[in-house]
C-alpha cells in the first residue's frame, strides 16, 4: 500500500512538472506574439509618420502642431476618402 502511495505522490510530481513546463511555453508564445504584434505596429507608425513628412513637409512641426494640422484637414479627408479606402462595415 505504500508502495502505490509513493507511485501516486511520484506521478502527482510529474504531472506538476509537466503543468509546469506547458504553462512556461504557453506564457512564452504569447509574450512572442505580443512582441510580434508591436514590433509590427512599431513599424507601421514608423512608416506611416515618414509618409506624413514625405508629402506634408511637417519635418519641422511639433508633434502638437503636426496634430493641429491632421485636425483642419480631417474631416475633408474622410469626406472625401475613396470607398475602397474606407475600412470595411462590420459583418453582424
Amino acid at each position: 500500500m505504500a508502495n502505490q502511495y509513493e507511485k501516486l505522490v511520484a506521478q502527482k510530481a510529474r504531472l506538476k512538472e509537466k503543468i509546469d513546463r506547458e504553462d512556461f511555453k504557453l506564457r512564452q508564445s504569447k509574450y512572442y506574439e505580443n512582441r510580434q504584434a508591436r514590433k509590427a505596429r512599431s513599424r507601421r507608425l514608423i512608416q506611416k509618420g515618414a509618409l506624413l513628412e514625405k508629402y506634408f513637409q511637417v519635418d519641422n512641426l511639433s508633434v502638437e502642431q503636426t496634430e493641429e494640422l491632421l485636425k483642419i484637414f480631417a474631416d475633408y479627408v474622410n469626406a472625401h476618402k475613396p470607398s475602397k479606402l474606407k475600412k470595411d462595415p462590420p459583418n453582424n
